[in-house]
């Protein structure tokens, strides 16, 4: 691959044809959604790329096209939202390395497609859960704290590193009994813990999943049912943990046992529990930093992977929110 700059036009060469053709995508349009990203212009010539446009922004546009190009000669398929992490992470920091970051496989779902962080964020979590008994990731929804913690999951469990699966969260809306909703208890716990069951079957067959739960080697919980015991050889995923009270968090934290690994997520800006209610995520972010073997890893706005127009509906509502916050104060 050959690089030739002048003062604001900039021409990419590369090598391999076939590889070319897959970065550019159908009628250029990974080249345009780059471009427009970028504000640059770009047009091909055969595997050549010219790149128009202020200096700065042509060399993010290029390193952009570089760094995706390394990827597909790893064999990795770029795709549509490749593009845009690709360049949200390197518009953020151009001196990150893409292929440390999508190349890193944490699983192969049933459907045969590879879980993988998208953004530095998700790869600082990854590595987290990794390398400490007790991870936190904590920042706003869409940004794949729980999704990635089962597949880190399930993972270990496929490798015989822990011999189950424990999946909690705290059901606040029904209360800490569940006692006035209608049903048994499993009629009483599902809709609370959906979101869990969605992840999972994401990540494995439902018939697995079935079978696995039957023999008790996956179990889907309300914290509640967390107290007493000791959990050994487990990987257990605390989700939604910012509805967490103090005692429920210092319970849950202290059943981890040995051969254990802990993930809590949670999002300390969506709290519902009562106002005189202090969340135990919240003060477990101010208490628990700086212990070895635990780890916190913080997500912002940022790192939302969710649909482009699921991010571009939730900035409008937010601008209303806010147009609306100032109208009362200036009122």
């Amino acid at each position: 691959m050959a690089e030739n700059s002048k003062s604001k036009q900039t021409s990419l060469d590369f090598a391999d044809i076939v590889l070319a053709q897959q970065l550019f995508g159908e009628h250029n349009n990974h080249l345009l959604r780059v471009a427009k990203a970028t504000e640059v212009t770009i047009n091909a010539r055969g595997n050549t790329v010219f790149i128009d446009g202020d200096q700065i922004a042509a060399a993010l546009a290029g390193n952009i096209l570089k760094q995706l190009y390394g990827l597909l000669k790893e064999g990795y398929p770029i795709h549509t939202n490749d593009i845009d992490y690709a360049v949200r992470i390197l518009s953020a920091d151009d001196r990150a390395n893409l292929k440390k970051i999508f190349l890193d496989k944490v699983y192969i779902t049933s459907k045969k497609s590879a879980v993988t962080p998208k953004s530095q964020a998700q790869k600082a979590y990854i590595d987290a859960i990794r390398n400490n008994d007790i991870a936190f990731g904590i920042g706003p929804a869409g940004t794949g704290k729980t999704y990635l913690a089962m597949a880190m999951a399930v993972s270990a469990l496929s490798k015989g590193i822990v011999s189950r699966i424990i999946l909690t969260r705290p059901a606040v809306e029904a209360g800490e009994s569940l006692g006035f909703l209608p049903g048994d208890l499993a009629e009483k716990v599902d809709p609370y813990l959906r979101p869990l069951y969605d992840a999972l079957h994401d990540m494995m067959r439902f018939e697995k999943v079935a079978m696995l739960m039957q023999k008790g080697v996956i179990e889907v919980a309300p914290i509640a049912f967390m107290r007493g015991r000791t959990l050994n050889d487990s990987f257990i995923i605390l989700d939604e943990a910012q509805n967490t009270t103090t005692e429920q968090m210092k319970m849950f934290l202290t059943r981890i046992g040995f051969n254990s690994k802990a993930v809590i997520t949670g999002d300390i800006t969506q709290i519902d529990l009562p106002a005189e209610k202090a969340s135990g995520l919240v003060e477990t972010k101010n208490i628990l930093q700086g212990i070895e073997g635990i780890k916190f890893v913080f997500f912002t706005k940022r790192d939302v992977v969710r649909h482009k127009l699921v991010q571009e509906i939730i900035r409008a509502y937010e601008e209303l929110e806010a147009d609306r916050q100032k109208a009362k104060s200036d009122g």
